[in-house]
């Protein structure tokens, strides 16, 4: 912590720390200061001048954002400098900088994406002069071809280089730059490239004009004619807060909102693209399958056939839950397969060797935020880039700012940062705890170590021997400890913790997902009720007869025998819990599609049904009923089961970053974006 140090800003004394930078101080004391180029993020360019403040005394203005109050010396009788953000001076010079940015730039407010959310816009009228001096033809500059989501007009460009430094510092890919000198400058891709990284997106909201807009959206609807709705993400298990801009029954388009535990300000490119899958495919009434045929049905046909099914031998009856479901469908739907003695029941879609050990063992112990206090981190059959973007950007910047130190145990990718690669399957985690020297010394020393493991070494046949691995590694480096716990379990699905902490496992010797898909393909299981649950082998179903309830017409639809429609993400209000345990609200932005109705709320109709009413009539009622399991003692050496591990390696559970979901598979953007994907790595080859 920096020593308090005194300032005088518009005649108001306040003690700020020394290390703040003038713009802090200004604003700590009230004051507001435009800027274009600075932003609380990234690195300090002082490109722009807007911000410029009087230093009393001083021969000109400074640039609040490039100076700290340690720069500062008293006035000559020892008291506190004289900062002033309202005098005559500062007025003259933002006007005189605002002018000279307005040089080449167009009139395109009326067609401009950015318009009503302009910076630019907003700060010409509040501090810009009514007109200007300069008559000089203004210059031009091609745009730039940055791929499928971002889309360019590099004439409005101002050289704030926030996208440069966002790119380059927390992207970590350096594929914008500045080139060229004086009026020639401009920003551009390396060699006219697209984006790679899966942060692009986010250029968009930094950019503080219209220069880089979203493409998908171009043209579409402005910004005052959007209900806005805050809710959480889906597409991954970090939880990123967003906000859905919807007009009338469609989404328009899907924001980040602040978070500095979960998000930050940032989210991945699915996250923000994503929203066209959400009408297309839909599945918007209740259908059964004649024949072989699928035809509509009512809802009283369905639910009937459905409840006929699920009265027979609960033996011969299982569930499992997909990727994108909610805590509320979860535990509905649990409560009403225990009323009728069904126990193969699972949500651990990818087979992961986790849960019914303690809810440390499966969460991210540490939280989103612990990674910045990280100094050692050692990544076990992950690749974090794919499926934790921000996650990723978290430890590039516990990298960049902290000085940590990463090791990886799993495949060699670029991960945006350096890493030391220590093997690449299950006996490396052995070999690891015997290493000297290099990372694995740092790791032992470190003060603040963290291991997190993904799915690559969870979803596996060995996965629960992998897990006990790891728990006994983490127990000899001391990586949980009272005051820390390092043991991070690094998911790829929303629905995944919701699902564990309400119980949706096997009980009483019922069947895990395999054991399911193998009774059903040996003709044991004689019914399957699939909720949202699409990334499984259908084919291994066998005969089984297949109730399928989710939103989009994938996988799961496609072998169903009745499809029972129900809300996405963006239709309900739901709880969701995030890798790290942290459970949130989403919230409803549109009405579901047609007679599609939300999933607790078909549940609950069908127990009726099915002559077995659910206790609950709303979702508050039902939400009463949803507990997180109790605190209990963590040993991580207990964690798995000993045995042997296979010399199988690890590898990510994501191939296509794009289309990982029914959502994504249904989205035009993303397919774009997974061609483009593939063209580049074509051309690298």
């Amino acid at each position: 912590m920096s020593e308090l140090r005194k300032v005088n800003v518009d005649g108001k004394e306040i003690e700020v720390p020394g290390h703040y930078t003038l713009m802090q101080a200004c604003e700590e004391a009230g004051a507001e200061i435009p800027r274009f180029c600075y932003h609380e993020r990234l690195s300090v360019a002082g490109n722009c001048r807007m911000c410029l403040v009087e230093w009393v005394g001083a021969p000109k203005p400074m640039a609040s954002c490039a100076m700290s109050v340690n720069d500062l010396r008293p006035n000559r009788d020892g008291t506190p400098a004289n900062i002033r953000t309202d005098s005559a001076v500062v007025k003259k010079a933002r006007e005189g900088v605002m002018e000279f940015l307005l040089i080449n730039h167009p009139l395109d407010c009326p067609i401009c994406d950015q318009g009503g959310e302009c910076d630019l816009q907003d700060q010409a009228v509040a501090y810009g002069r009514s007109h200007t001096r300069y008559d000089e033809v203004k210059r031009a500059v091609d745009e730039k071809n940055m791929g499928p989501l971002v889309k360019t007009n590099m004439t409005r460009c101002i050289q704030c280089t926030r996208c440069v430094r966002f790119i380059t510092e927390v992207a970590g890919v350096e594929e914008l730059g500045l080139v060229n000198r004086g009026e020639n400058a401009e920003i551009t891709t390396y060699l006219q490239a697209n984006l790679t990284s899966e942060l692009s997106g986010n250029v968009i909201d930094l950019c503080p004009v219209g220069a880089l807009t979203s493409r998908p959206y171009a043209f579409n609807a402005r910004p005052w004619e959007l209900n806005k709705t805050e809710s959480v993400d889906v597409m991954d298990a970090v939880g990123s807060n967003i906000r859905v801009d919807a007009r009338g029954a469609e989404v328009m388009r899907i924001l980040p909102r602040n978070h500095d535990d979960v998000n930050e300000e940032w989210i991945s490119d699915k996250t923000r693209f994503v929203w066209d899958g959400l009408k297309r495919q839909r599945l918007d009434k209740p259908y059964v399958r004649e024949n072989g045929m699928l035809r509509e049905a009512s809802w009283g046909e369905a639910l009937g056939m459905v409840a006929e099914r699920l009265k027979g031998d609960p033996e011969r009856i299982a569930a499992i839950a997909g990727d994108l479901c909610d805590m509320e469908s979860m535990k509905a739907l649990k409560d009403l397969l225990g009323s009728l003695g069904v126990t193969s029941m699972d949500c651990r879609v990818d087979g992961a060797a986790i849960g019914g050990q303690g809810r440390e063992g499966y969460i991210f112990n540490s939280r989103i935020a612990g990674i910045d206090e990280a100094d050692a981190i050692l990544l076990i059959g992950t690749n974090p880039r794919l499926e934790a973007s921000i996650i990723n950007a978290r430890i590039r910047g516990a990298w960049l700012h902290g000085e940590a130190e990463i090791g990886v145990i799993g495949e060699a990718a670029d991960l945006t940062y350096p890493y030391e690669h220590l093997g690449t399957g299950p006996a490396d985690i052995a070999a690891f705890a015997g290493k000297r020297g290099g990372f694995a010394a740092k790791f032992k020393k470190a003060k603040w170590p963290m291991i997190i493991i993904g799915m690559g070494a969870l979803a596996r046949p060995d996965g629960a021997q992998v897990l006990r691995a790891a728990g006994e590694l983490a127990a000899k480096c001391k990586v949980v400890r009272e005051d820390w716990n390092g043991f991070n379990v690094l998911h790829t699905a929303a629905a995944r913790v919701g699902g564990l902490d309400i119980g949706f496992i096997p009980s009483n010797g019922g069947k895990d997902v395999a054991g399911i898909l193998k009774a059903a393909s040996a003709g044991d299981i004689d019914t399957v009720y699939l909720l949202g649950a699409d990334e499984i082998d259908m084919s291994a179903l066998g005969k089984a007869f297949v109730i399928y309830q989710g939103s989009h017409g994938d996988a799961g639809a496609h072998r169903a025998d009745v499809i029972l429609p129900g809300a996405a993400y963006t239709e309900k209000d739901a709880l969701y819990t995030n890798t790290e345990g942290r459970m949130q609200d989403g919230f409803r932005a549109v009405f579901p599609k047609g007679k599609a109705r939300e999933d607790w709320a078909i549940i609950r109709a069908l127990s009726d049904t099915v002559e077995r009413t659910l206790p609950y009539d709303d979702l508050d009622a039902l939400r009463a009923t949803i507990r997180r399991p109790d605190a209990a003692a963590f040993d991580p050496a207990k964690l798995g089961k000993a045995g042997k591990v296979t010399a199988k390696p690890f590898v990510s559970p994501i191939t296509d970053y794009y289309m990982t979901n029914p959502i994504a598979r249904a989205s035009a953007t993303m397919a774009a974006c997974a061609a483009n994907a593939v063209g580049i790595a074509q051309a690298a080859e």
